[in-house]
């Protein structure tokens, strides 16, 4: 209750700008201050005019006047340059650490306000607001999806930035990971991810002119070859064997099989497809990130992931069994997940590190270049009237739907906030 309060002040969203202290002086707000996140008064330098009279200071806000004794604010120094306690019931009179009283006022707020509130965060249904979407301005919608789509993009470069630190700069790594985690397509993201931090590229380069020991590597440190130990597939046998020895050699200690997802995902999808399509990568050398920066075009990077996997691979979506043909590792629509998830963020982050302003921009104008992204989450907000054209928009709905509408958070939400104010006959 105390945070909406806050909210209601902070954007001005009370019923009557006649407020009355209870003493009955005439308060008019000038400027409802800053928002404090820490220690301390609710908002700092707020300016409000009490009968003719400009304070600038601070404003406290609690749901009950004793709440401001309850916490011992009376008693704290730090409150003493409150110029206005905002409260919803006033039953009791407060003062400064001097014995000196605060002019205090009750918070009118429209019944419809609080009726809005309760229907969005109480909601049971995915999109809260879905059956009022189409009375939020058109505008109001797409300057939202644009900072969510940002908002996005930063947060995983803000990862990104996290790797380079830690392995001291090295792109190619920091590609590896990344790389490891996108092919894991949310399913196995944080197995693959696991995997390549526990097989690092320096050991990787060591034995990447042959691809039989690069797959032996990966394969067993996943913890996917304990179980074919006695398998009579030759080229099983050969993987056995080849990371018996490199374990040996290196101290290597496997991940548990059990860290993998099997169950009702397609077999292109398989974990032992996507382990072989990362050895294919790093055979002969690990170097993604070096053709990533130069490639020309959208083209030219599809063209990068548009492998087909030979020899073994070829026939088989796991270890043992044959199938007729599984050449094609990744399908056009994957690619793109590759594009949206690993190289725009990579195109941005270095942009963002190293000045590299049209950098920055080539990963906005990948992301338009690529079509939507066909999921759950951009299926619901269609249905709700929100289309995405592009996949910077599919990753503002993904990011909206994840960080504002599970988490119920409406009150930071650029949608809910427009409902919110007509709710308050406030529209801004």
């Amino acid at each position: 209750m105390e945070q909406l309060m806050q909210y209601v002040w902070q954007h001005r969203l009370w019923c009557s700008e006649d407020m009355v202290t209870n003493d009955g002086r005439r308060v008019r707000v000038l400027d409802p201050g800053t928002l404090n996140s820490d220690a301390g008064p609710d908002f700092f330098n707020a300016k409000v005019e009490i009968d003719g009279h400009t304070w600038v200071g601070n404003i406290e806000i609690h749901v009950r006047a004793s709440d401001w004794h309850r916490h011992g604010h009376d008693h704290d120094k730090a409150y003493d340059n409150v110029i206005l306690h905002v409260v919803d019931k006033d039953d009791a009179p407060v003062t400064r650490t001097t014995g000196e009283p605060i002019p205090q006022v009750v918070l009118q707020v429209s019944p419809r306000f609080g009726e809005r509130y309760q229907q969005l965060v109480g909601a049971n249904q995915q999109l809260p607001c879905a059956s009022q979407l189409a009375t939020v301005p058109h505008l109001t919608i797409t300057e939202w999806m644009e900072a969510l789509a940002f908002e996005r993009l930063h947060s995983k470069v803000e990862r990104l930035q996290q790797l380079y630190d830690q392995y001291s700069g090295n792109w190619e790594e920091v590609c590896y990971i990344l790389l490891a985690r996108t092919l894991g397509f949310g399913i196995n993201s944080d197995a693959l991810e696991r995997l390549a931090r526990r097989t690092p590229l320096r050991l990787l380069h060591k034995h990447s002119d042959s691809l039989l020991q690069v797959e032996a590597l990966l394969l067993g440190q996943a913890g996917l070859l304990q179980e074919h130990q006695h398998d009579s597939d030759p080229y099983v046998q050969q993987l056995c064997r080849e990371y018996a020895f490199l374990a040996n050699k290196f101290t290597l200690t496997p991940m548990e099989a059990e860290a993998w997802k099997l169950f009702r995902i397609r077999p292109q999808n398989f974990p032992y497809r996507r382990i072989a399509l990362l050895a294919h990568f790093v055979h002969g050398g690990f170097s993604l990130m070096q053709r990533i920066m130069e490639a020309p075009d959208t083209p030219a990077l599809r063209q990068l992931f548009q492998v087909e996997l030979t020899g073994y691979w070829s026939r088989h979506y796991t270890l043992g069994r044959e199938t007729a043909s599984a050449t094609r590792a990744l399908s056009a629509g994957s690619i793109d997940i590759v594009l949206i998830n690993m190289v725009a963020p990579l195109f941005y982050a270095r942009g963002e590190m190293t000045d590299d302003y049209p950098l920055t921009e080539r990963a906005i104008g990948l992301l338009e270049d690529i079509k939507p992204e066909q999921n759950a989450i951009v299926a619901t907000f269609a249905a709700a009237g929100i289309t995405a054209t592009d996949a910077l928009t599919s990753q503002a709905l993904i990011q909206l739907k994840r960080n504002y509408c599970d988490t119920r958070k409406c009150l930071f939400c650029k949608i809910g906030h427009r409902l919110l104010s007509q709710a308050a006959k406030r529209i801004e």
